[in-house]
């Protein structure tokens, strides 16, 4: 069984990150998508929150599970589940440059763990969480934020910025 890990924040899950789920998942037996947690990093999305809103995106992929990990590397982490492979996506030459290097440490720590790097299409290629959460809050963000996250991402967005 091919098993891969696809880790983030995910905070929150964008139509980028969505891409990269649909093509794991085609591409491998098992798709573990992971919230990486980091306790010293405020997020808009609580951890159970990030997995609930990942659960239900992803609830028409039965390759795909759902699951979170906290204080060990990504690649230590990925062999301790069995994973053969992390899949990480590229957007831009920064993306390229920072993946090369971290394949390459965790080639010297896991060599059992593979690699495999995807490029989004290019409607995709500047998604990210930050650059969604970036977008809220000028007048006429909802119509803007709706485009790049998947709409039970879109509802939990305007939930937590209901006007008071």
């Amino acid at each position: 069984m091919r098993r891969a890990v696809y880790a983030g924040s995910f905070d929150p899950p964008t139509l980028g990150h969505m891409f990269m789920i649909r093509e794991g998942a085609r591409l491998f037996d098992e798709l573990v998508v992971a919230v990486g947690v980091n306790p010293d990093k405020r997020s808009t999305f609580s951890v159970e929150e990030r997995l609930a809103l990942l659960r239900e995106v992803t609830r028409d992929l039965p390759a795909v599970r759902v699951d979170s990990f906290t204080g060990q590397f990504l690649i230590r982490w990925a062999a301790s589940i069995g994973a053969d492979y992390i899949l990480r996506g590229i957007r831009t030459a920064g993306d390229f440059d920072y993946e090369r290097t971290m394949r390459h440490v965790n080639g010297d720590l896991e060599p059992e763990v593979t690699s495999v790097f995807l490029i989004p299409p290019r409607h995709l290629a500047e998604t990210s969480s930050s650059f969604v959460k970036g977008l809220v809050g000028p007048e006429g963000w909802r119509d803007v934020v709706r485009g790049f996250v998947p709409p039970p991402v879109y509802e939990a967005i305007l939930a937590k910025h209901q006007a008071p």
